[in-house]
Formats: C-alpha cells, structure tokens, sequence
C-alpha cells in the first residue's frame, strides 16, 4: 500500500462504513465507564518505538499478496480522560503475537511459525472524538514457561502529552486461559471487566466473517 493509499485507508477509517460505526458514538454502556484502564507489563517483546508506523490494518503486509492467517478481529475504542472527555491526538500502539502465538520478536523461545503476511504491530492516533480502530487477526495463545500457558491477548501503549504513558493488555471474554493467566490475575478483580473485551459478529460494513470488540481506554 502507498503512502498515499495508507493515509486515505486511516483517514475513512478502514472503508466509509466501517468507519462511520467503528469511529462513531461508542455504546452508552462504555461512555459511562470512565475508571482508569490498569496497568500491565509491556512483556518482553515490544517491539521498539521506533519500528512503529501509521498503519492500523495488521492484516497485510504491503508489497505482499497474501492475507494474514486467522479470525479477522477489529479492536475499536475511546480514548478518555478520567472524566469522561475524549482524547483527541492520542497516540495508540499495538502489537501482538500471529495466529500461531508467535511473536515476530529475536527474543521469542516459542518455536511456532511467524506468518510472513502480518505486519505484528501498528498504530493510530485518536480523532477528534478520541476514537481509534484497529484491523488484525486474533493471536494465538502460547507457552510463557513450563506451566504457564498465555491465553490471546493484545499489548497496548497510549501516550499524549499532559497524560501519564499507559501501557496495558487487552483480552477476549470467555475464553478458557484468562482465570488462570498471572497477568490477569494481577489485576484487581474489580477492574479485569475494563482489559477483557467481548467480541461479537462485526455489522455490516466490515470485512465478512470478522468478529469486532470496544476496548475503551481511560488515561490518567
């Protein structure tokens, strides 16, 4: 994809209407849930601040023909104060593992394959409502050690000046790792409802067969 072509695709928001729905008015219940979204460990394969672009389709890699293997997932959301105004400029990093739960990382030990068609990571910056949307694959889960199977979940970095960095995880409602995941478990009991994110068939408008969840982010 061009540069030309990438700004248009960020700027209709992945397709006209996929982004009037995706970047639109988040559901009344998400607009009145302004706690702080909790912190997390970056893990140890953030890929570099400097190998981040504008980009927010992880699910092609540009000069390549192929579509990246697994369930097309769009990540939509608001950017926040704690107060409930929008974020407008903030900066949102994604990255996360391949449908095999592989990392594109030198540091990974999982012996999985990489998937030559996903870009891995990507970011987005908030529009003028906060709004940002994200395009990927839903990860693979993976083996953090000899006992500790990681369940799919996505890493999020969100800067803007005047805010403190956040750097969280986000994860899939019901699925069967998260009551035994230690990452998760670290977050109070109280709050995991605000990083585990319900997906649901996506409207029509987005890619067919893709599944869509709203991580809403409150920044402090």
């Amino acid at each position: 994809m061009s540069n030309v072509d990438r700004r248009k695709f960020l700027a209709l928001g992945l397709g006209t209407a996929a982004g009037a729905m995706a970047l639109g008015k988040m559901p009344q219940a998400l607009a009145s849930a302004c706690g702080l979204t909790p912190p997390q460990t970056s893990g140890p394969f953030y890929p570099g601040e400097q190998n981040f672009q504008p980009e927010n389709d992880l699910t092609r890699v540009p000069g390549r023909p192929g579509r990246a293997l697994g369930q097309v997932i769009y990540v939509r959301g608001t950017v926040q104060d704690e107060a409930c105004r929008p974020v407008k400029g903030a900066n949102v990093e994604l990255w996360q593992a391949c449908a095999s739960g592989k990392y594109n990382h030198r540091s990974d030990p999982n012996p999985a394959a990489l998937d030559p068609n996903f870009r891995y990571w990507g970011e987005a910056d908030s529009d003028a409502e906060g709004a940002y949307l994200f395009k990927t694959i839903m990860p693979g889960q993976y083996p953090a050690n000899e006992t500790w199977e990681r369940p799919p979940h996505l890493h999020f970095r969100i800067s803007k000046r005047g805010f403190h960095e956040l750097v969280t995880q986000s994860y899939f409602e019901g699925h069967p790792l998260n009551p035994s995941d230690l990452i998760l478990r670290n977050v109070p009991a109280s709050e995991r409802n605000l990083v585990v994110v319900k997906f649901e068939p996506a409207p029509p408008g987005f890619e067919p067969g893709a599944l869509i969840g709203d991580f809403q982010i409150t920044l402090r």
